[in-house]
């Protein structure tokens, strides 16, 4: 697929759903769709470090996915583990970034050390920037920021009335991250489910039937396509609205 870079969105998330779902479907195990979900991984990843995309974050594993049957978990992390092993080649090979943002610290200890070492491996690449929410919430990210801002107020460093957005930029778990333009979420559910609440203040969101099993280059193109349609106003009006007297 072709885009036009100044069409394309910077910051692309995506709520990887469905995997259980595509696989009950074809009478096969919930573990043979979290399988085939890395593929659609792979796939989406490479095509959007190919066209141009600045950031792709996925949400591999929520702060909520904890209370799921622990068969399923270890499933989960050993799969994780297996793509974070598994993928330096492809990462390299496509000069991808790769970062996480959640609490990694909750990870198993042999997840967090081979995460450590692809982060480490990949991290003078200047291509993608592969984004992994791992253990990650979005109400718990602004707690955690508010509470490093409320420390550094205690200790006198900072100034109440000084606190901006930018000041909770900077606490956030990656400081750096750029607002998300679109926001990907398979499977048909209509909600956010708690997923990077303070960068997708102004996404524009896409929802498709696809189960992420089955979501590969042709449904990216077809979101893609969808954002390239949309007029972005961040709250303002379209040009030229306020003379027609259109506001939407």
């Amino acid at each position: 697929m072709t885009h036009a870079r100044e069409s394309l969105p910077g910051h692309v998330a995506i709520i990887m759903d469905g995997n259980g779902r595509w696989a009950e479907s074809r009478n096969l195990r919930r573990t043979r769709g979290h399988a085939e979900g890395v593929e659609s991984v792979r796939a989406a990843t490479r095509e959007c470090a190919r066209i141009g995309i600045g950031q792709l974050t996925l949400f591999a594993f929520s702060e909520e996915n904890w209370k799921r049957p622990q068969r399923e978990v270890s499933l989960l992390m050993r799969l994780l583990r297996r793509f974070l092993v598994g993928e330096r080649g492809e990462i390299m090979d496509n000069n991808i970034r790769l970062t996480a943002v959640g609490r990694i610290d909750r990870l198993p200890d042999d997840v967090r050390r081979a995460l450590d070492r692809t982060r480490e491996m990949s991290a003078g690449n200047d291509g993608m920037n592969l984004c992994l929410a791992l253990s990650y919430g979005g109400q718990q990210e602004i707690v955690d920021a508010v509470r490093s801002i409320a420390e550094r107020v205690r200790a006198g460093e900072l100034d109440p009335d000084a606190i901006t957005r930018e000041t909770i930029d900077d606490h956030l778990y990656q400081p750096n991250m750029p607002p998300v333009d679109l926001m990907i979420r398979t499977a048909g559910e209509m909600r956010i489910s708690n997923f990077l609440l303070w960068k997708l203040s102004y996404a524009e969101l896409y929802v498709t039937e696809a189960c992420w099993p089955g979501f590969r280059e042709q449904e990216l193109a077809q979101a893609l396509d969808a954002y390239a349609k949309r007029v972005r106003k961040f709250g303002g009006l379209v040009p030229g609205a306020q003379r027609s007297g259109k506001t939407n």
